[in-house]
């Protein structure tokens, strides 16, 4: 195939196949209902530490990668290091979910919705004695999962920390 007709088939592929984008809007429900668990879980996480308020919210069996300080398997392991890390100095550390970064695509099997991936970019703020000041930018992919029809936190990646 010469280069020119390469460029006619992905032309014609673009022209004849329509691209369809199944991001939530921000008013859907369920838009709404995974930004109000991801507020949820970030409150408790940052400022009340009531960890057993975690457990409704997230799966036994959460997996948690972050680029900068690794890999957390389980509930049990998940929930100890903020323990010992962020609860250590409750309300240090502030997230600020960036004004209509958080977009969430719907997932489904034999057109029942059974998970959701959920997008976005935050801000960390730390308090120091002068006040507060950013910390760090990044960008994160929980998947939610649906599960005894309740939204579980299952999968986080947490990466491009700045």
């Amino acid at each position: 195939m010469l280069p020119s007709d390469k460029v006619v088939l992905w032309i014609t592929l673009l022209v004849t196949v329509p691209l369809t984008i199944n991001a939530q809007v921000p008013s859907s429900e369920l838009h709404k209902t995974l930004k109000s668990k991801d507020s949820l879980i970030f409150h408790i996480s940052f400022s009340t530490c009531e960890i057993s308020d975690l457990e409704p919210l997230i799966s036994q069996d959460i997996e948690f990668y972050h680029d900068q300080s690794g890999t957390l398997i389980g509930y049990t392991a998940f929930t100890e290091n903020l323990k010992n890390g962020l609860c250590a100095n409750p309300g240090q550390t502030r997230r600020q979910l960036q004004e209509g970064s958080l977009e969430v695509y719907p997932l489904y099997e034999n057109g029942t919705l059974y998970g959701a991936l959920q997008n976005g970019v935050h801000s960390f703020y730390q308090k120091n004695p002068e006040g507060e000041s950013l910390g760090s930018v990044a960008r994160f992919s929980h998947l939610w999962l649906l599960q005894e029809e309740e939204w579980k936190l299952s999968r986080v990646i947490s990466f491009d920390h700045q």
